[in-house]
Formats: structure tokens, sequence, C-alpha cells
């Protein structure tokens, strides 16, 4: 350990759990923004203000999280909660950072259910629906521009989209796919892909220094443990419910939670697609006005999927309210869990993790091949948003998307701003007549 990490280690100050619990609490509430804007704000209070952990330690948990499926900013606040008072600290901190958003999905849920093509509120969804294009739009742009550095990437992408949009491929497959070919390719042409390099060795992190048999015995443990806790919620819904949708719902949400590389627009299309075609729980304008509410309520926006539970509730018994809010419950709970085993099971290694070439390329080739798959969803959204009933183009819809896109990109406005403001283009749309 050298000087300069010797005198943070001796600055920093080790909240008391109420102490930090009350932080997190706030944090669940006022977490805006989308991952970046999450992940500044715990920048700011966690390292910078409060000094509870030092910059590298905060940095290397968050490229720890970047490479793990699931909302990287809710790991990252379960992974400072664990650095801060151990499994209880990861639970409380991830947990809070989510259950407001929830809430207040579930709440929204019901309004789109009950009156989403009524009057002004129906008005309201129609104006916010070209932002959630440009938005998805931006998406893309600003992914696309970060991860296409060389010709390998691009094709990677354009092979994405070919196979979910002409071939039908599952995602999963999509992603497991550009995983393997981007530790292939890394191994067969260095540095065609931005995760290769050799790294020196790391620090060991706490709980690393467990020997084997501790190891394994933690990691049997863990997972015995998740996967009870992810079964008794399930096994409860289906036997008092009914298995529509609740088994359903289980396995859906279970298998996105383990593929969202890329974060939620990633695995948007999985979801939609399943919800829409499948299963037909909710429509394609449904599903946009699922995301546009996600865009504007705290928490990461994964939440889509607790909207999404909603609705397979709501439908399956011509709007039962009791059963709409236990499969979102149910949603949201298969969603998370996920996300705190793979903190809890990865976290005393975090520092080892940061050096393992694989994992790295593997994640740069998911990382281009999701360029491919939210084209996809822009794809699927436009046929909702962007074509009249008649079958042409829905002029003032891809005005109202351009406008958007162009102020997001120049930086002009945030999202949930924005989707404010298509909110009332929309009601003056309808109160003018």
């Amino acid at each position: 350990m050298d000087a300069t990490t010797k005198s943070e280690n001796q600055s920093l100050q080790h909240p008391s759990f109420g102490e930090a619990a009350v932080y997190w609490t706030k944090l669940g509430f006022l977490s805006f923004g989308g991952p970046a804007g999450q992940i500044a704000m715990m920048q700011t209070e966690c390292v910078d203000k409060k000094r509870w952990i030092d910059q590298g330690t905060f940095l290397r948990g968050l490229n720890y999280c970047m490479l793990l499926p699931g909302p990287e900013a809710q790991q990252l606040a379960a992974y400072i909660g664990w650095r801060l008072h151990g499994f209880w600290g990861a639970i409380y901190a991830g947990t809070a950072f989510f259950v407001p958003g929830m809430v207040l999905m579930i709440a929204l849920a019901w309004l789109a259910a009950q009156h989403g093509d009524q009057g002004l509120v129906g008005a309201v969804f129609a104006g916010i629906k070209p932002v959630v294009m440009a938005v998805v739009a931006a998406a893309i742009y600003r992914i696309g521009k970060r991860a296409f550095k060389g010709p390998v990437p691009p094709v990677l992408a354009a092979m994405a989209f070919v196979a979910l949009q002409f071939f039908s491929v599952p995602f999963p497959i999509v992603i497991f796919a550009a995983g393997v070919f981007g530790i292939v390719l890394a191994r067969m042409i260095p540095g065609c892909l931005a995760g290769g390099g050799h790294g020196h060795d790391a620090p060991a992190g706490p709980g690393s220094e467990r020997g084997a048999d501790a190891e394994l015995g933690r990691f049997v443990l863990l997972t015995i443990g998740f996967a009870v806790i992810w079964a008794a919620p399930v096994v409860l819904c289906i036997h008092l419910l009914g298995r529509n949708p609740f088994a359903d719902v289980a396995e859906l949400f279970t298998s996105a939670a383990f593929v969202t590389f890329g974060g939620a627009y990633a695995v948007l299309p999985y979801v939609a697609n399943a919800a829409v075609n499948t299963y037909h729980w909710m429509s394609g304008t449904q599903m946009i006005d699922g995301l546009a509410l996600a865009e504007t309520t705290p928490g990461p926006l994964i939440m889509v999927t607790t909207y999404v539970g909603f609705f397979a509730g709501w439908a399956t018994e011509g709007g039962n309210l009791v059963r709409a809010i236990w499969a979102a419950l149910l949603t949201t709970h298969v969603t998370f869990l996920p996300s705190f085993y793979l903190i809890l099971i990865g976290a005393p290694y975090v520092e080892r993790l940061q050096r393992i070439d694989w994992a790295k390329n593997a994640l740069s080739a998911i990382t281009a091949a999701v360029v491919g798959v939210i084209l996809n969803l822009a794809v699927f959204l436009s046929k909702a948003v962007l074509i009249a009933p008649d079958g042409s183009p829905h002029l003032l819809a891809i005005g109202g998307m351009l406008v958007a896109f162009a102020l997001l990109i120049k930086g002009r406005i945030g999202v949930p701003a924005l989707v404010g403001l298509g909110a009332v283009v929309g009601a003056a749309g309808m109160l003018i007549g």
C-alpha cells in the first residue's frame, strides 16, 4: 500500500448503519436521470462529500457492476452498502434504491391500464411517445459512439440486428453468442476489441483471502439461500392465485435478469416481444407508455418490467387489481434478486476480477451487439408510434421525434424534462382541438 492510499484510507469516515440507511432511502426517492446521473450522485455523496469510500474503491466497484447483467447503478449502491456494512448493508442499499420507483410505477401502471386510452390521459401518452422514440435513438447514437472503435464492433451490431429482426433468434442466445465471439476473436486478433490488454495484479479485496473450502462453502450457502428466496414467492403466488400469469412472469423476468447486459434498452425487445406477441398481456403502444413512465420515475430504467408485470396480472382476469399488484411485485422480485446474488457472490473478489481479459473482451463484444439490439427495439416501437393506422407515415410524430432527438444529443434538456414537455404538448393538442 503506497503513501497516497494510506492517506486516503485514514481520512475515510465510517457511517453507522442508521446514517447510511437515511442516505440510501433519500437516494431511492431522488435517483432520476438514468444510470449516469445516479452514479454521479453516489460519486458526489459517498466519495467526495461524505468520504465513506475512496475513489479507487468506487471505480473498481463500478467496473465490476459494468461486467454484470442488470442495472449497474443499483448494483453499485448494493456494493457500496456491502463495503460499509456487509450483507445487510448491501440488502438495504440495493432495495432502497428501487422501492420508491416500484411503488410509483405500480400506481402509474394502474392509471395507464384503467384510463390510458381515455381523454386527457390518452393525449398525454400520445405526446410522450415520440419523445420515447427519440430517447431510444439517442441511446443508439451514444452507445454506438462509445462502442464502435474499429471495424469489428459495427459488424457485431449488424449481426445482432439481423439475427433478431429477420431470423427471430432469441435475445439470450444473441447476447451469449456475442460474448463468446468476443472472447474468441480477441484471441485471434489481439486489440480488435476495447476490452483487450493485460493488466497488473490488483490488491486483494476483503474476503478474497479465504481458503478454497471457505470460498466454496460461501458460494453454496449464498446460492441455496437465494434459490429459496426466489422460489418462495413464486410458489406462493402460483398456489394462491394460479399459474396464469405467475409462472410465465417468473420464467420471463428471471431469464431477462440474467441477460440484461448493456442496460435496460438491450433487454426491452425481449420483454416487449414476449409481453405483446407471445403472452398478449399488453399492446405495443402500452409498452411504449411504460417505457416513458420509467424514464420519468426514480430508480433504474429496468423498472419498466414492474409496469409490464402489472399488465400481466391485469390482463388475465379482465382488470383484477389485486392480481395485477401481485404480478408487479413478483416481477420486481425476480428482476432484482439476481443483482443482489451477483454482488454478494463477487464483491469480495472485485479487485481480482478487474484483470480478467476474457471478461473485458466479452463485455466489449456484447456492448457492440447491444447497439443492434436497441436498433431492433427502435424498429419494434416505430410501428406503433411513427406509422399511422392507415399505414402512412405519422408526420407529426416523426417531426416531434426529430426535434426531441436533436435536443437530447445537444444536451439542451434532460430526459425527464423532455418527457414532461411531450406530455404538455400532447395535452395542449387535445385542448386546442
